[in-house]
């Protein structure tokens, strides 16, 4: 079922707007699970096979579509909810629309190996969402290392 939901996002709805990135950040971003039972059946190289044949679809449509600029189509594991997670912005992959710290990574083998290999999707721990003393804030959030994404870019300068 992942890899037939990852063909799919290349067929949904796409909105490319830079002056509207809450917009396009609903329409073009799908979060993508699969229960300890598919996990197993699944090896990081299909998975990633799904993905980048997925980006190259994408990159064909905004061809056709005679879209211009700029576009990027990028993936990353959301450990909090459990899931593989992907999207397409009008932004360039060093301007991508995350609240955290990321780094991006030319592979998508620890992004996919973190998802599979989570044996307990979408569980975070009380003790690690302890709130700072000094803001208030989640200290896991605030005290989290930067997260791999990967990109491609698939917009008519790619």
């Amino acid at each position: 079922m992942l890899l037939t939901f990852i063909a799919e996002v290349a067929d949904e709805p796409l909105v490319l707007d830079p002056g509207n990135r809450a917009t396009e950040s609903q329409t073009n971003t799908w979060h993508l699970g699969a229960d300890a039972k598919e996990r197993a059946t699944l090896s990081v190289e299909e998975v990633a096979a799904a993905f980048e044949s997925t980006a190259r679809v994408l990159r064909d449509r905004i061809r056709a579509l005679g879209l211009h600029g700029t576009a990027t189509f990028y993936v990353w594991h959301d450990e909090q909810a459990g899931q593989l997670r992907c999207s397409t912005s009008s932004q360039p992959p060093e301007s991508l629309p995350f609240g955290g710290t990321y780094v991006l990574t030319g592979t998508l083998e620890p992004i996919i190996t973190s998802f599979l290999d989570d044996r307990d999707p979408g569980s975070v721990p009380w003790t690690d969402r302890t709130p700072s003393e000094s803001d208030g804030k989640d200290r896991a959030a605030a005290d989290s290392p930067p997260f791999p994404v990967w990109t491609c870019r698939v917009g008519r300068d790619a």
